[in-house]
């Protein structure tokens, strides 16, 4: 009785601390690839790029877990993450890209807190870059998929 319970109940938590793991790992990779598409790459220092990469990655934590609680918020249900995980996933992008949009238009022609160099691919109308929306499409995405997969080695552990 008590094992058919483990694997019917939903593992939630696991799911989210994988999803923040993922999102760490993923995110600090990405920022690292395309700082070179901002002037802090020939502008800054050493340290001062270090910084930034580090800043960021965390940030872009925050906003992903941010992104994750609300969309469970809105459209997850107590069986998450073996139900709704698509209209969960669809808003955790939704919520990032539109928190990226936003944060970029804000520090760069607001505050001007950094810029892009001209090698940055710019998406037209919104005139945001094309590698920050690309982030928080591709990295929510796969951090997602590998927090909400079973992994075999839950299901004999929760058979056993």
């Amino acid at each position: 009785m008590t094992s058919s319970l483990m694997i019917d109940k939903p593992d939630w938590l696991s799911a989210m601390r994988r999803f923040a793991l993922f999102t760490l790992v993923g995110h600090l990779v990405w920022e690292a690839a395309h700082i070179p598409l901002y002037t802090i790459w020939v502008e800054g220092t050493w340290g001062e790029i270090t910084f930034a990469i580090v800043h960021c990655t965390g940030g872009d934590v925050l906003i992903a877990m941010s992104s994750l609680l609300l969309a469970l918020f809105v459209f997850g249900t107590g069986a998450w993450p073996r139900e709704r995980t698509i209209p969960v996933l669809l808003a955790v992008i939704a919520f990032g890209v539109g928190y990226t949009i936003f944060s970029e238009w804000l520090n760069i022609v607001v505050r001007e807190a950094w810029a892009y160099r001209e090698i940055m691919p710019v998406i037209p109308i919104i005139d945001a870059g094309l590698t920050p929306v690309l982030q928080w499409v591709v990295i929510p995405t796969l951090a997602y998929l590998g927090a909400v997969k079973q992994w075999p080695e839950t299901r004999r552990t929760a058979l056993a």
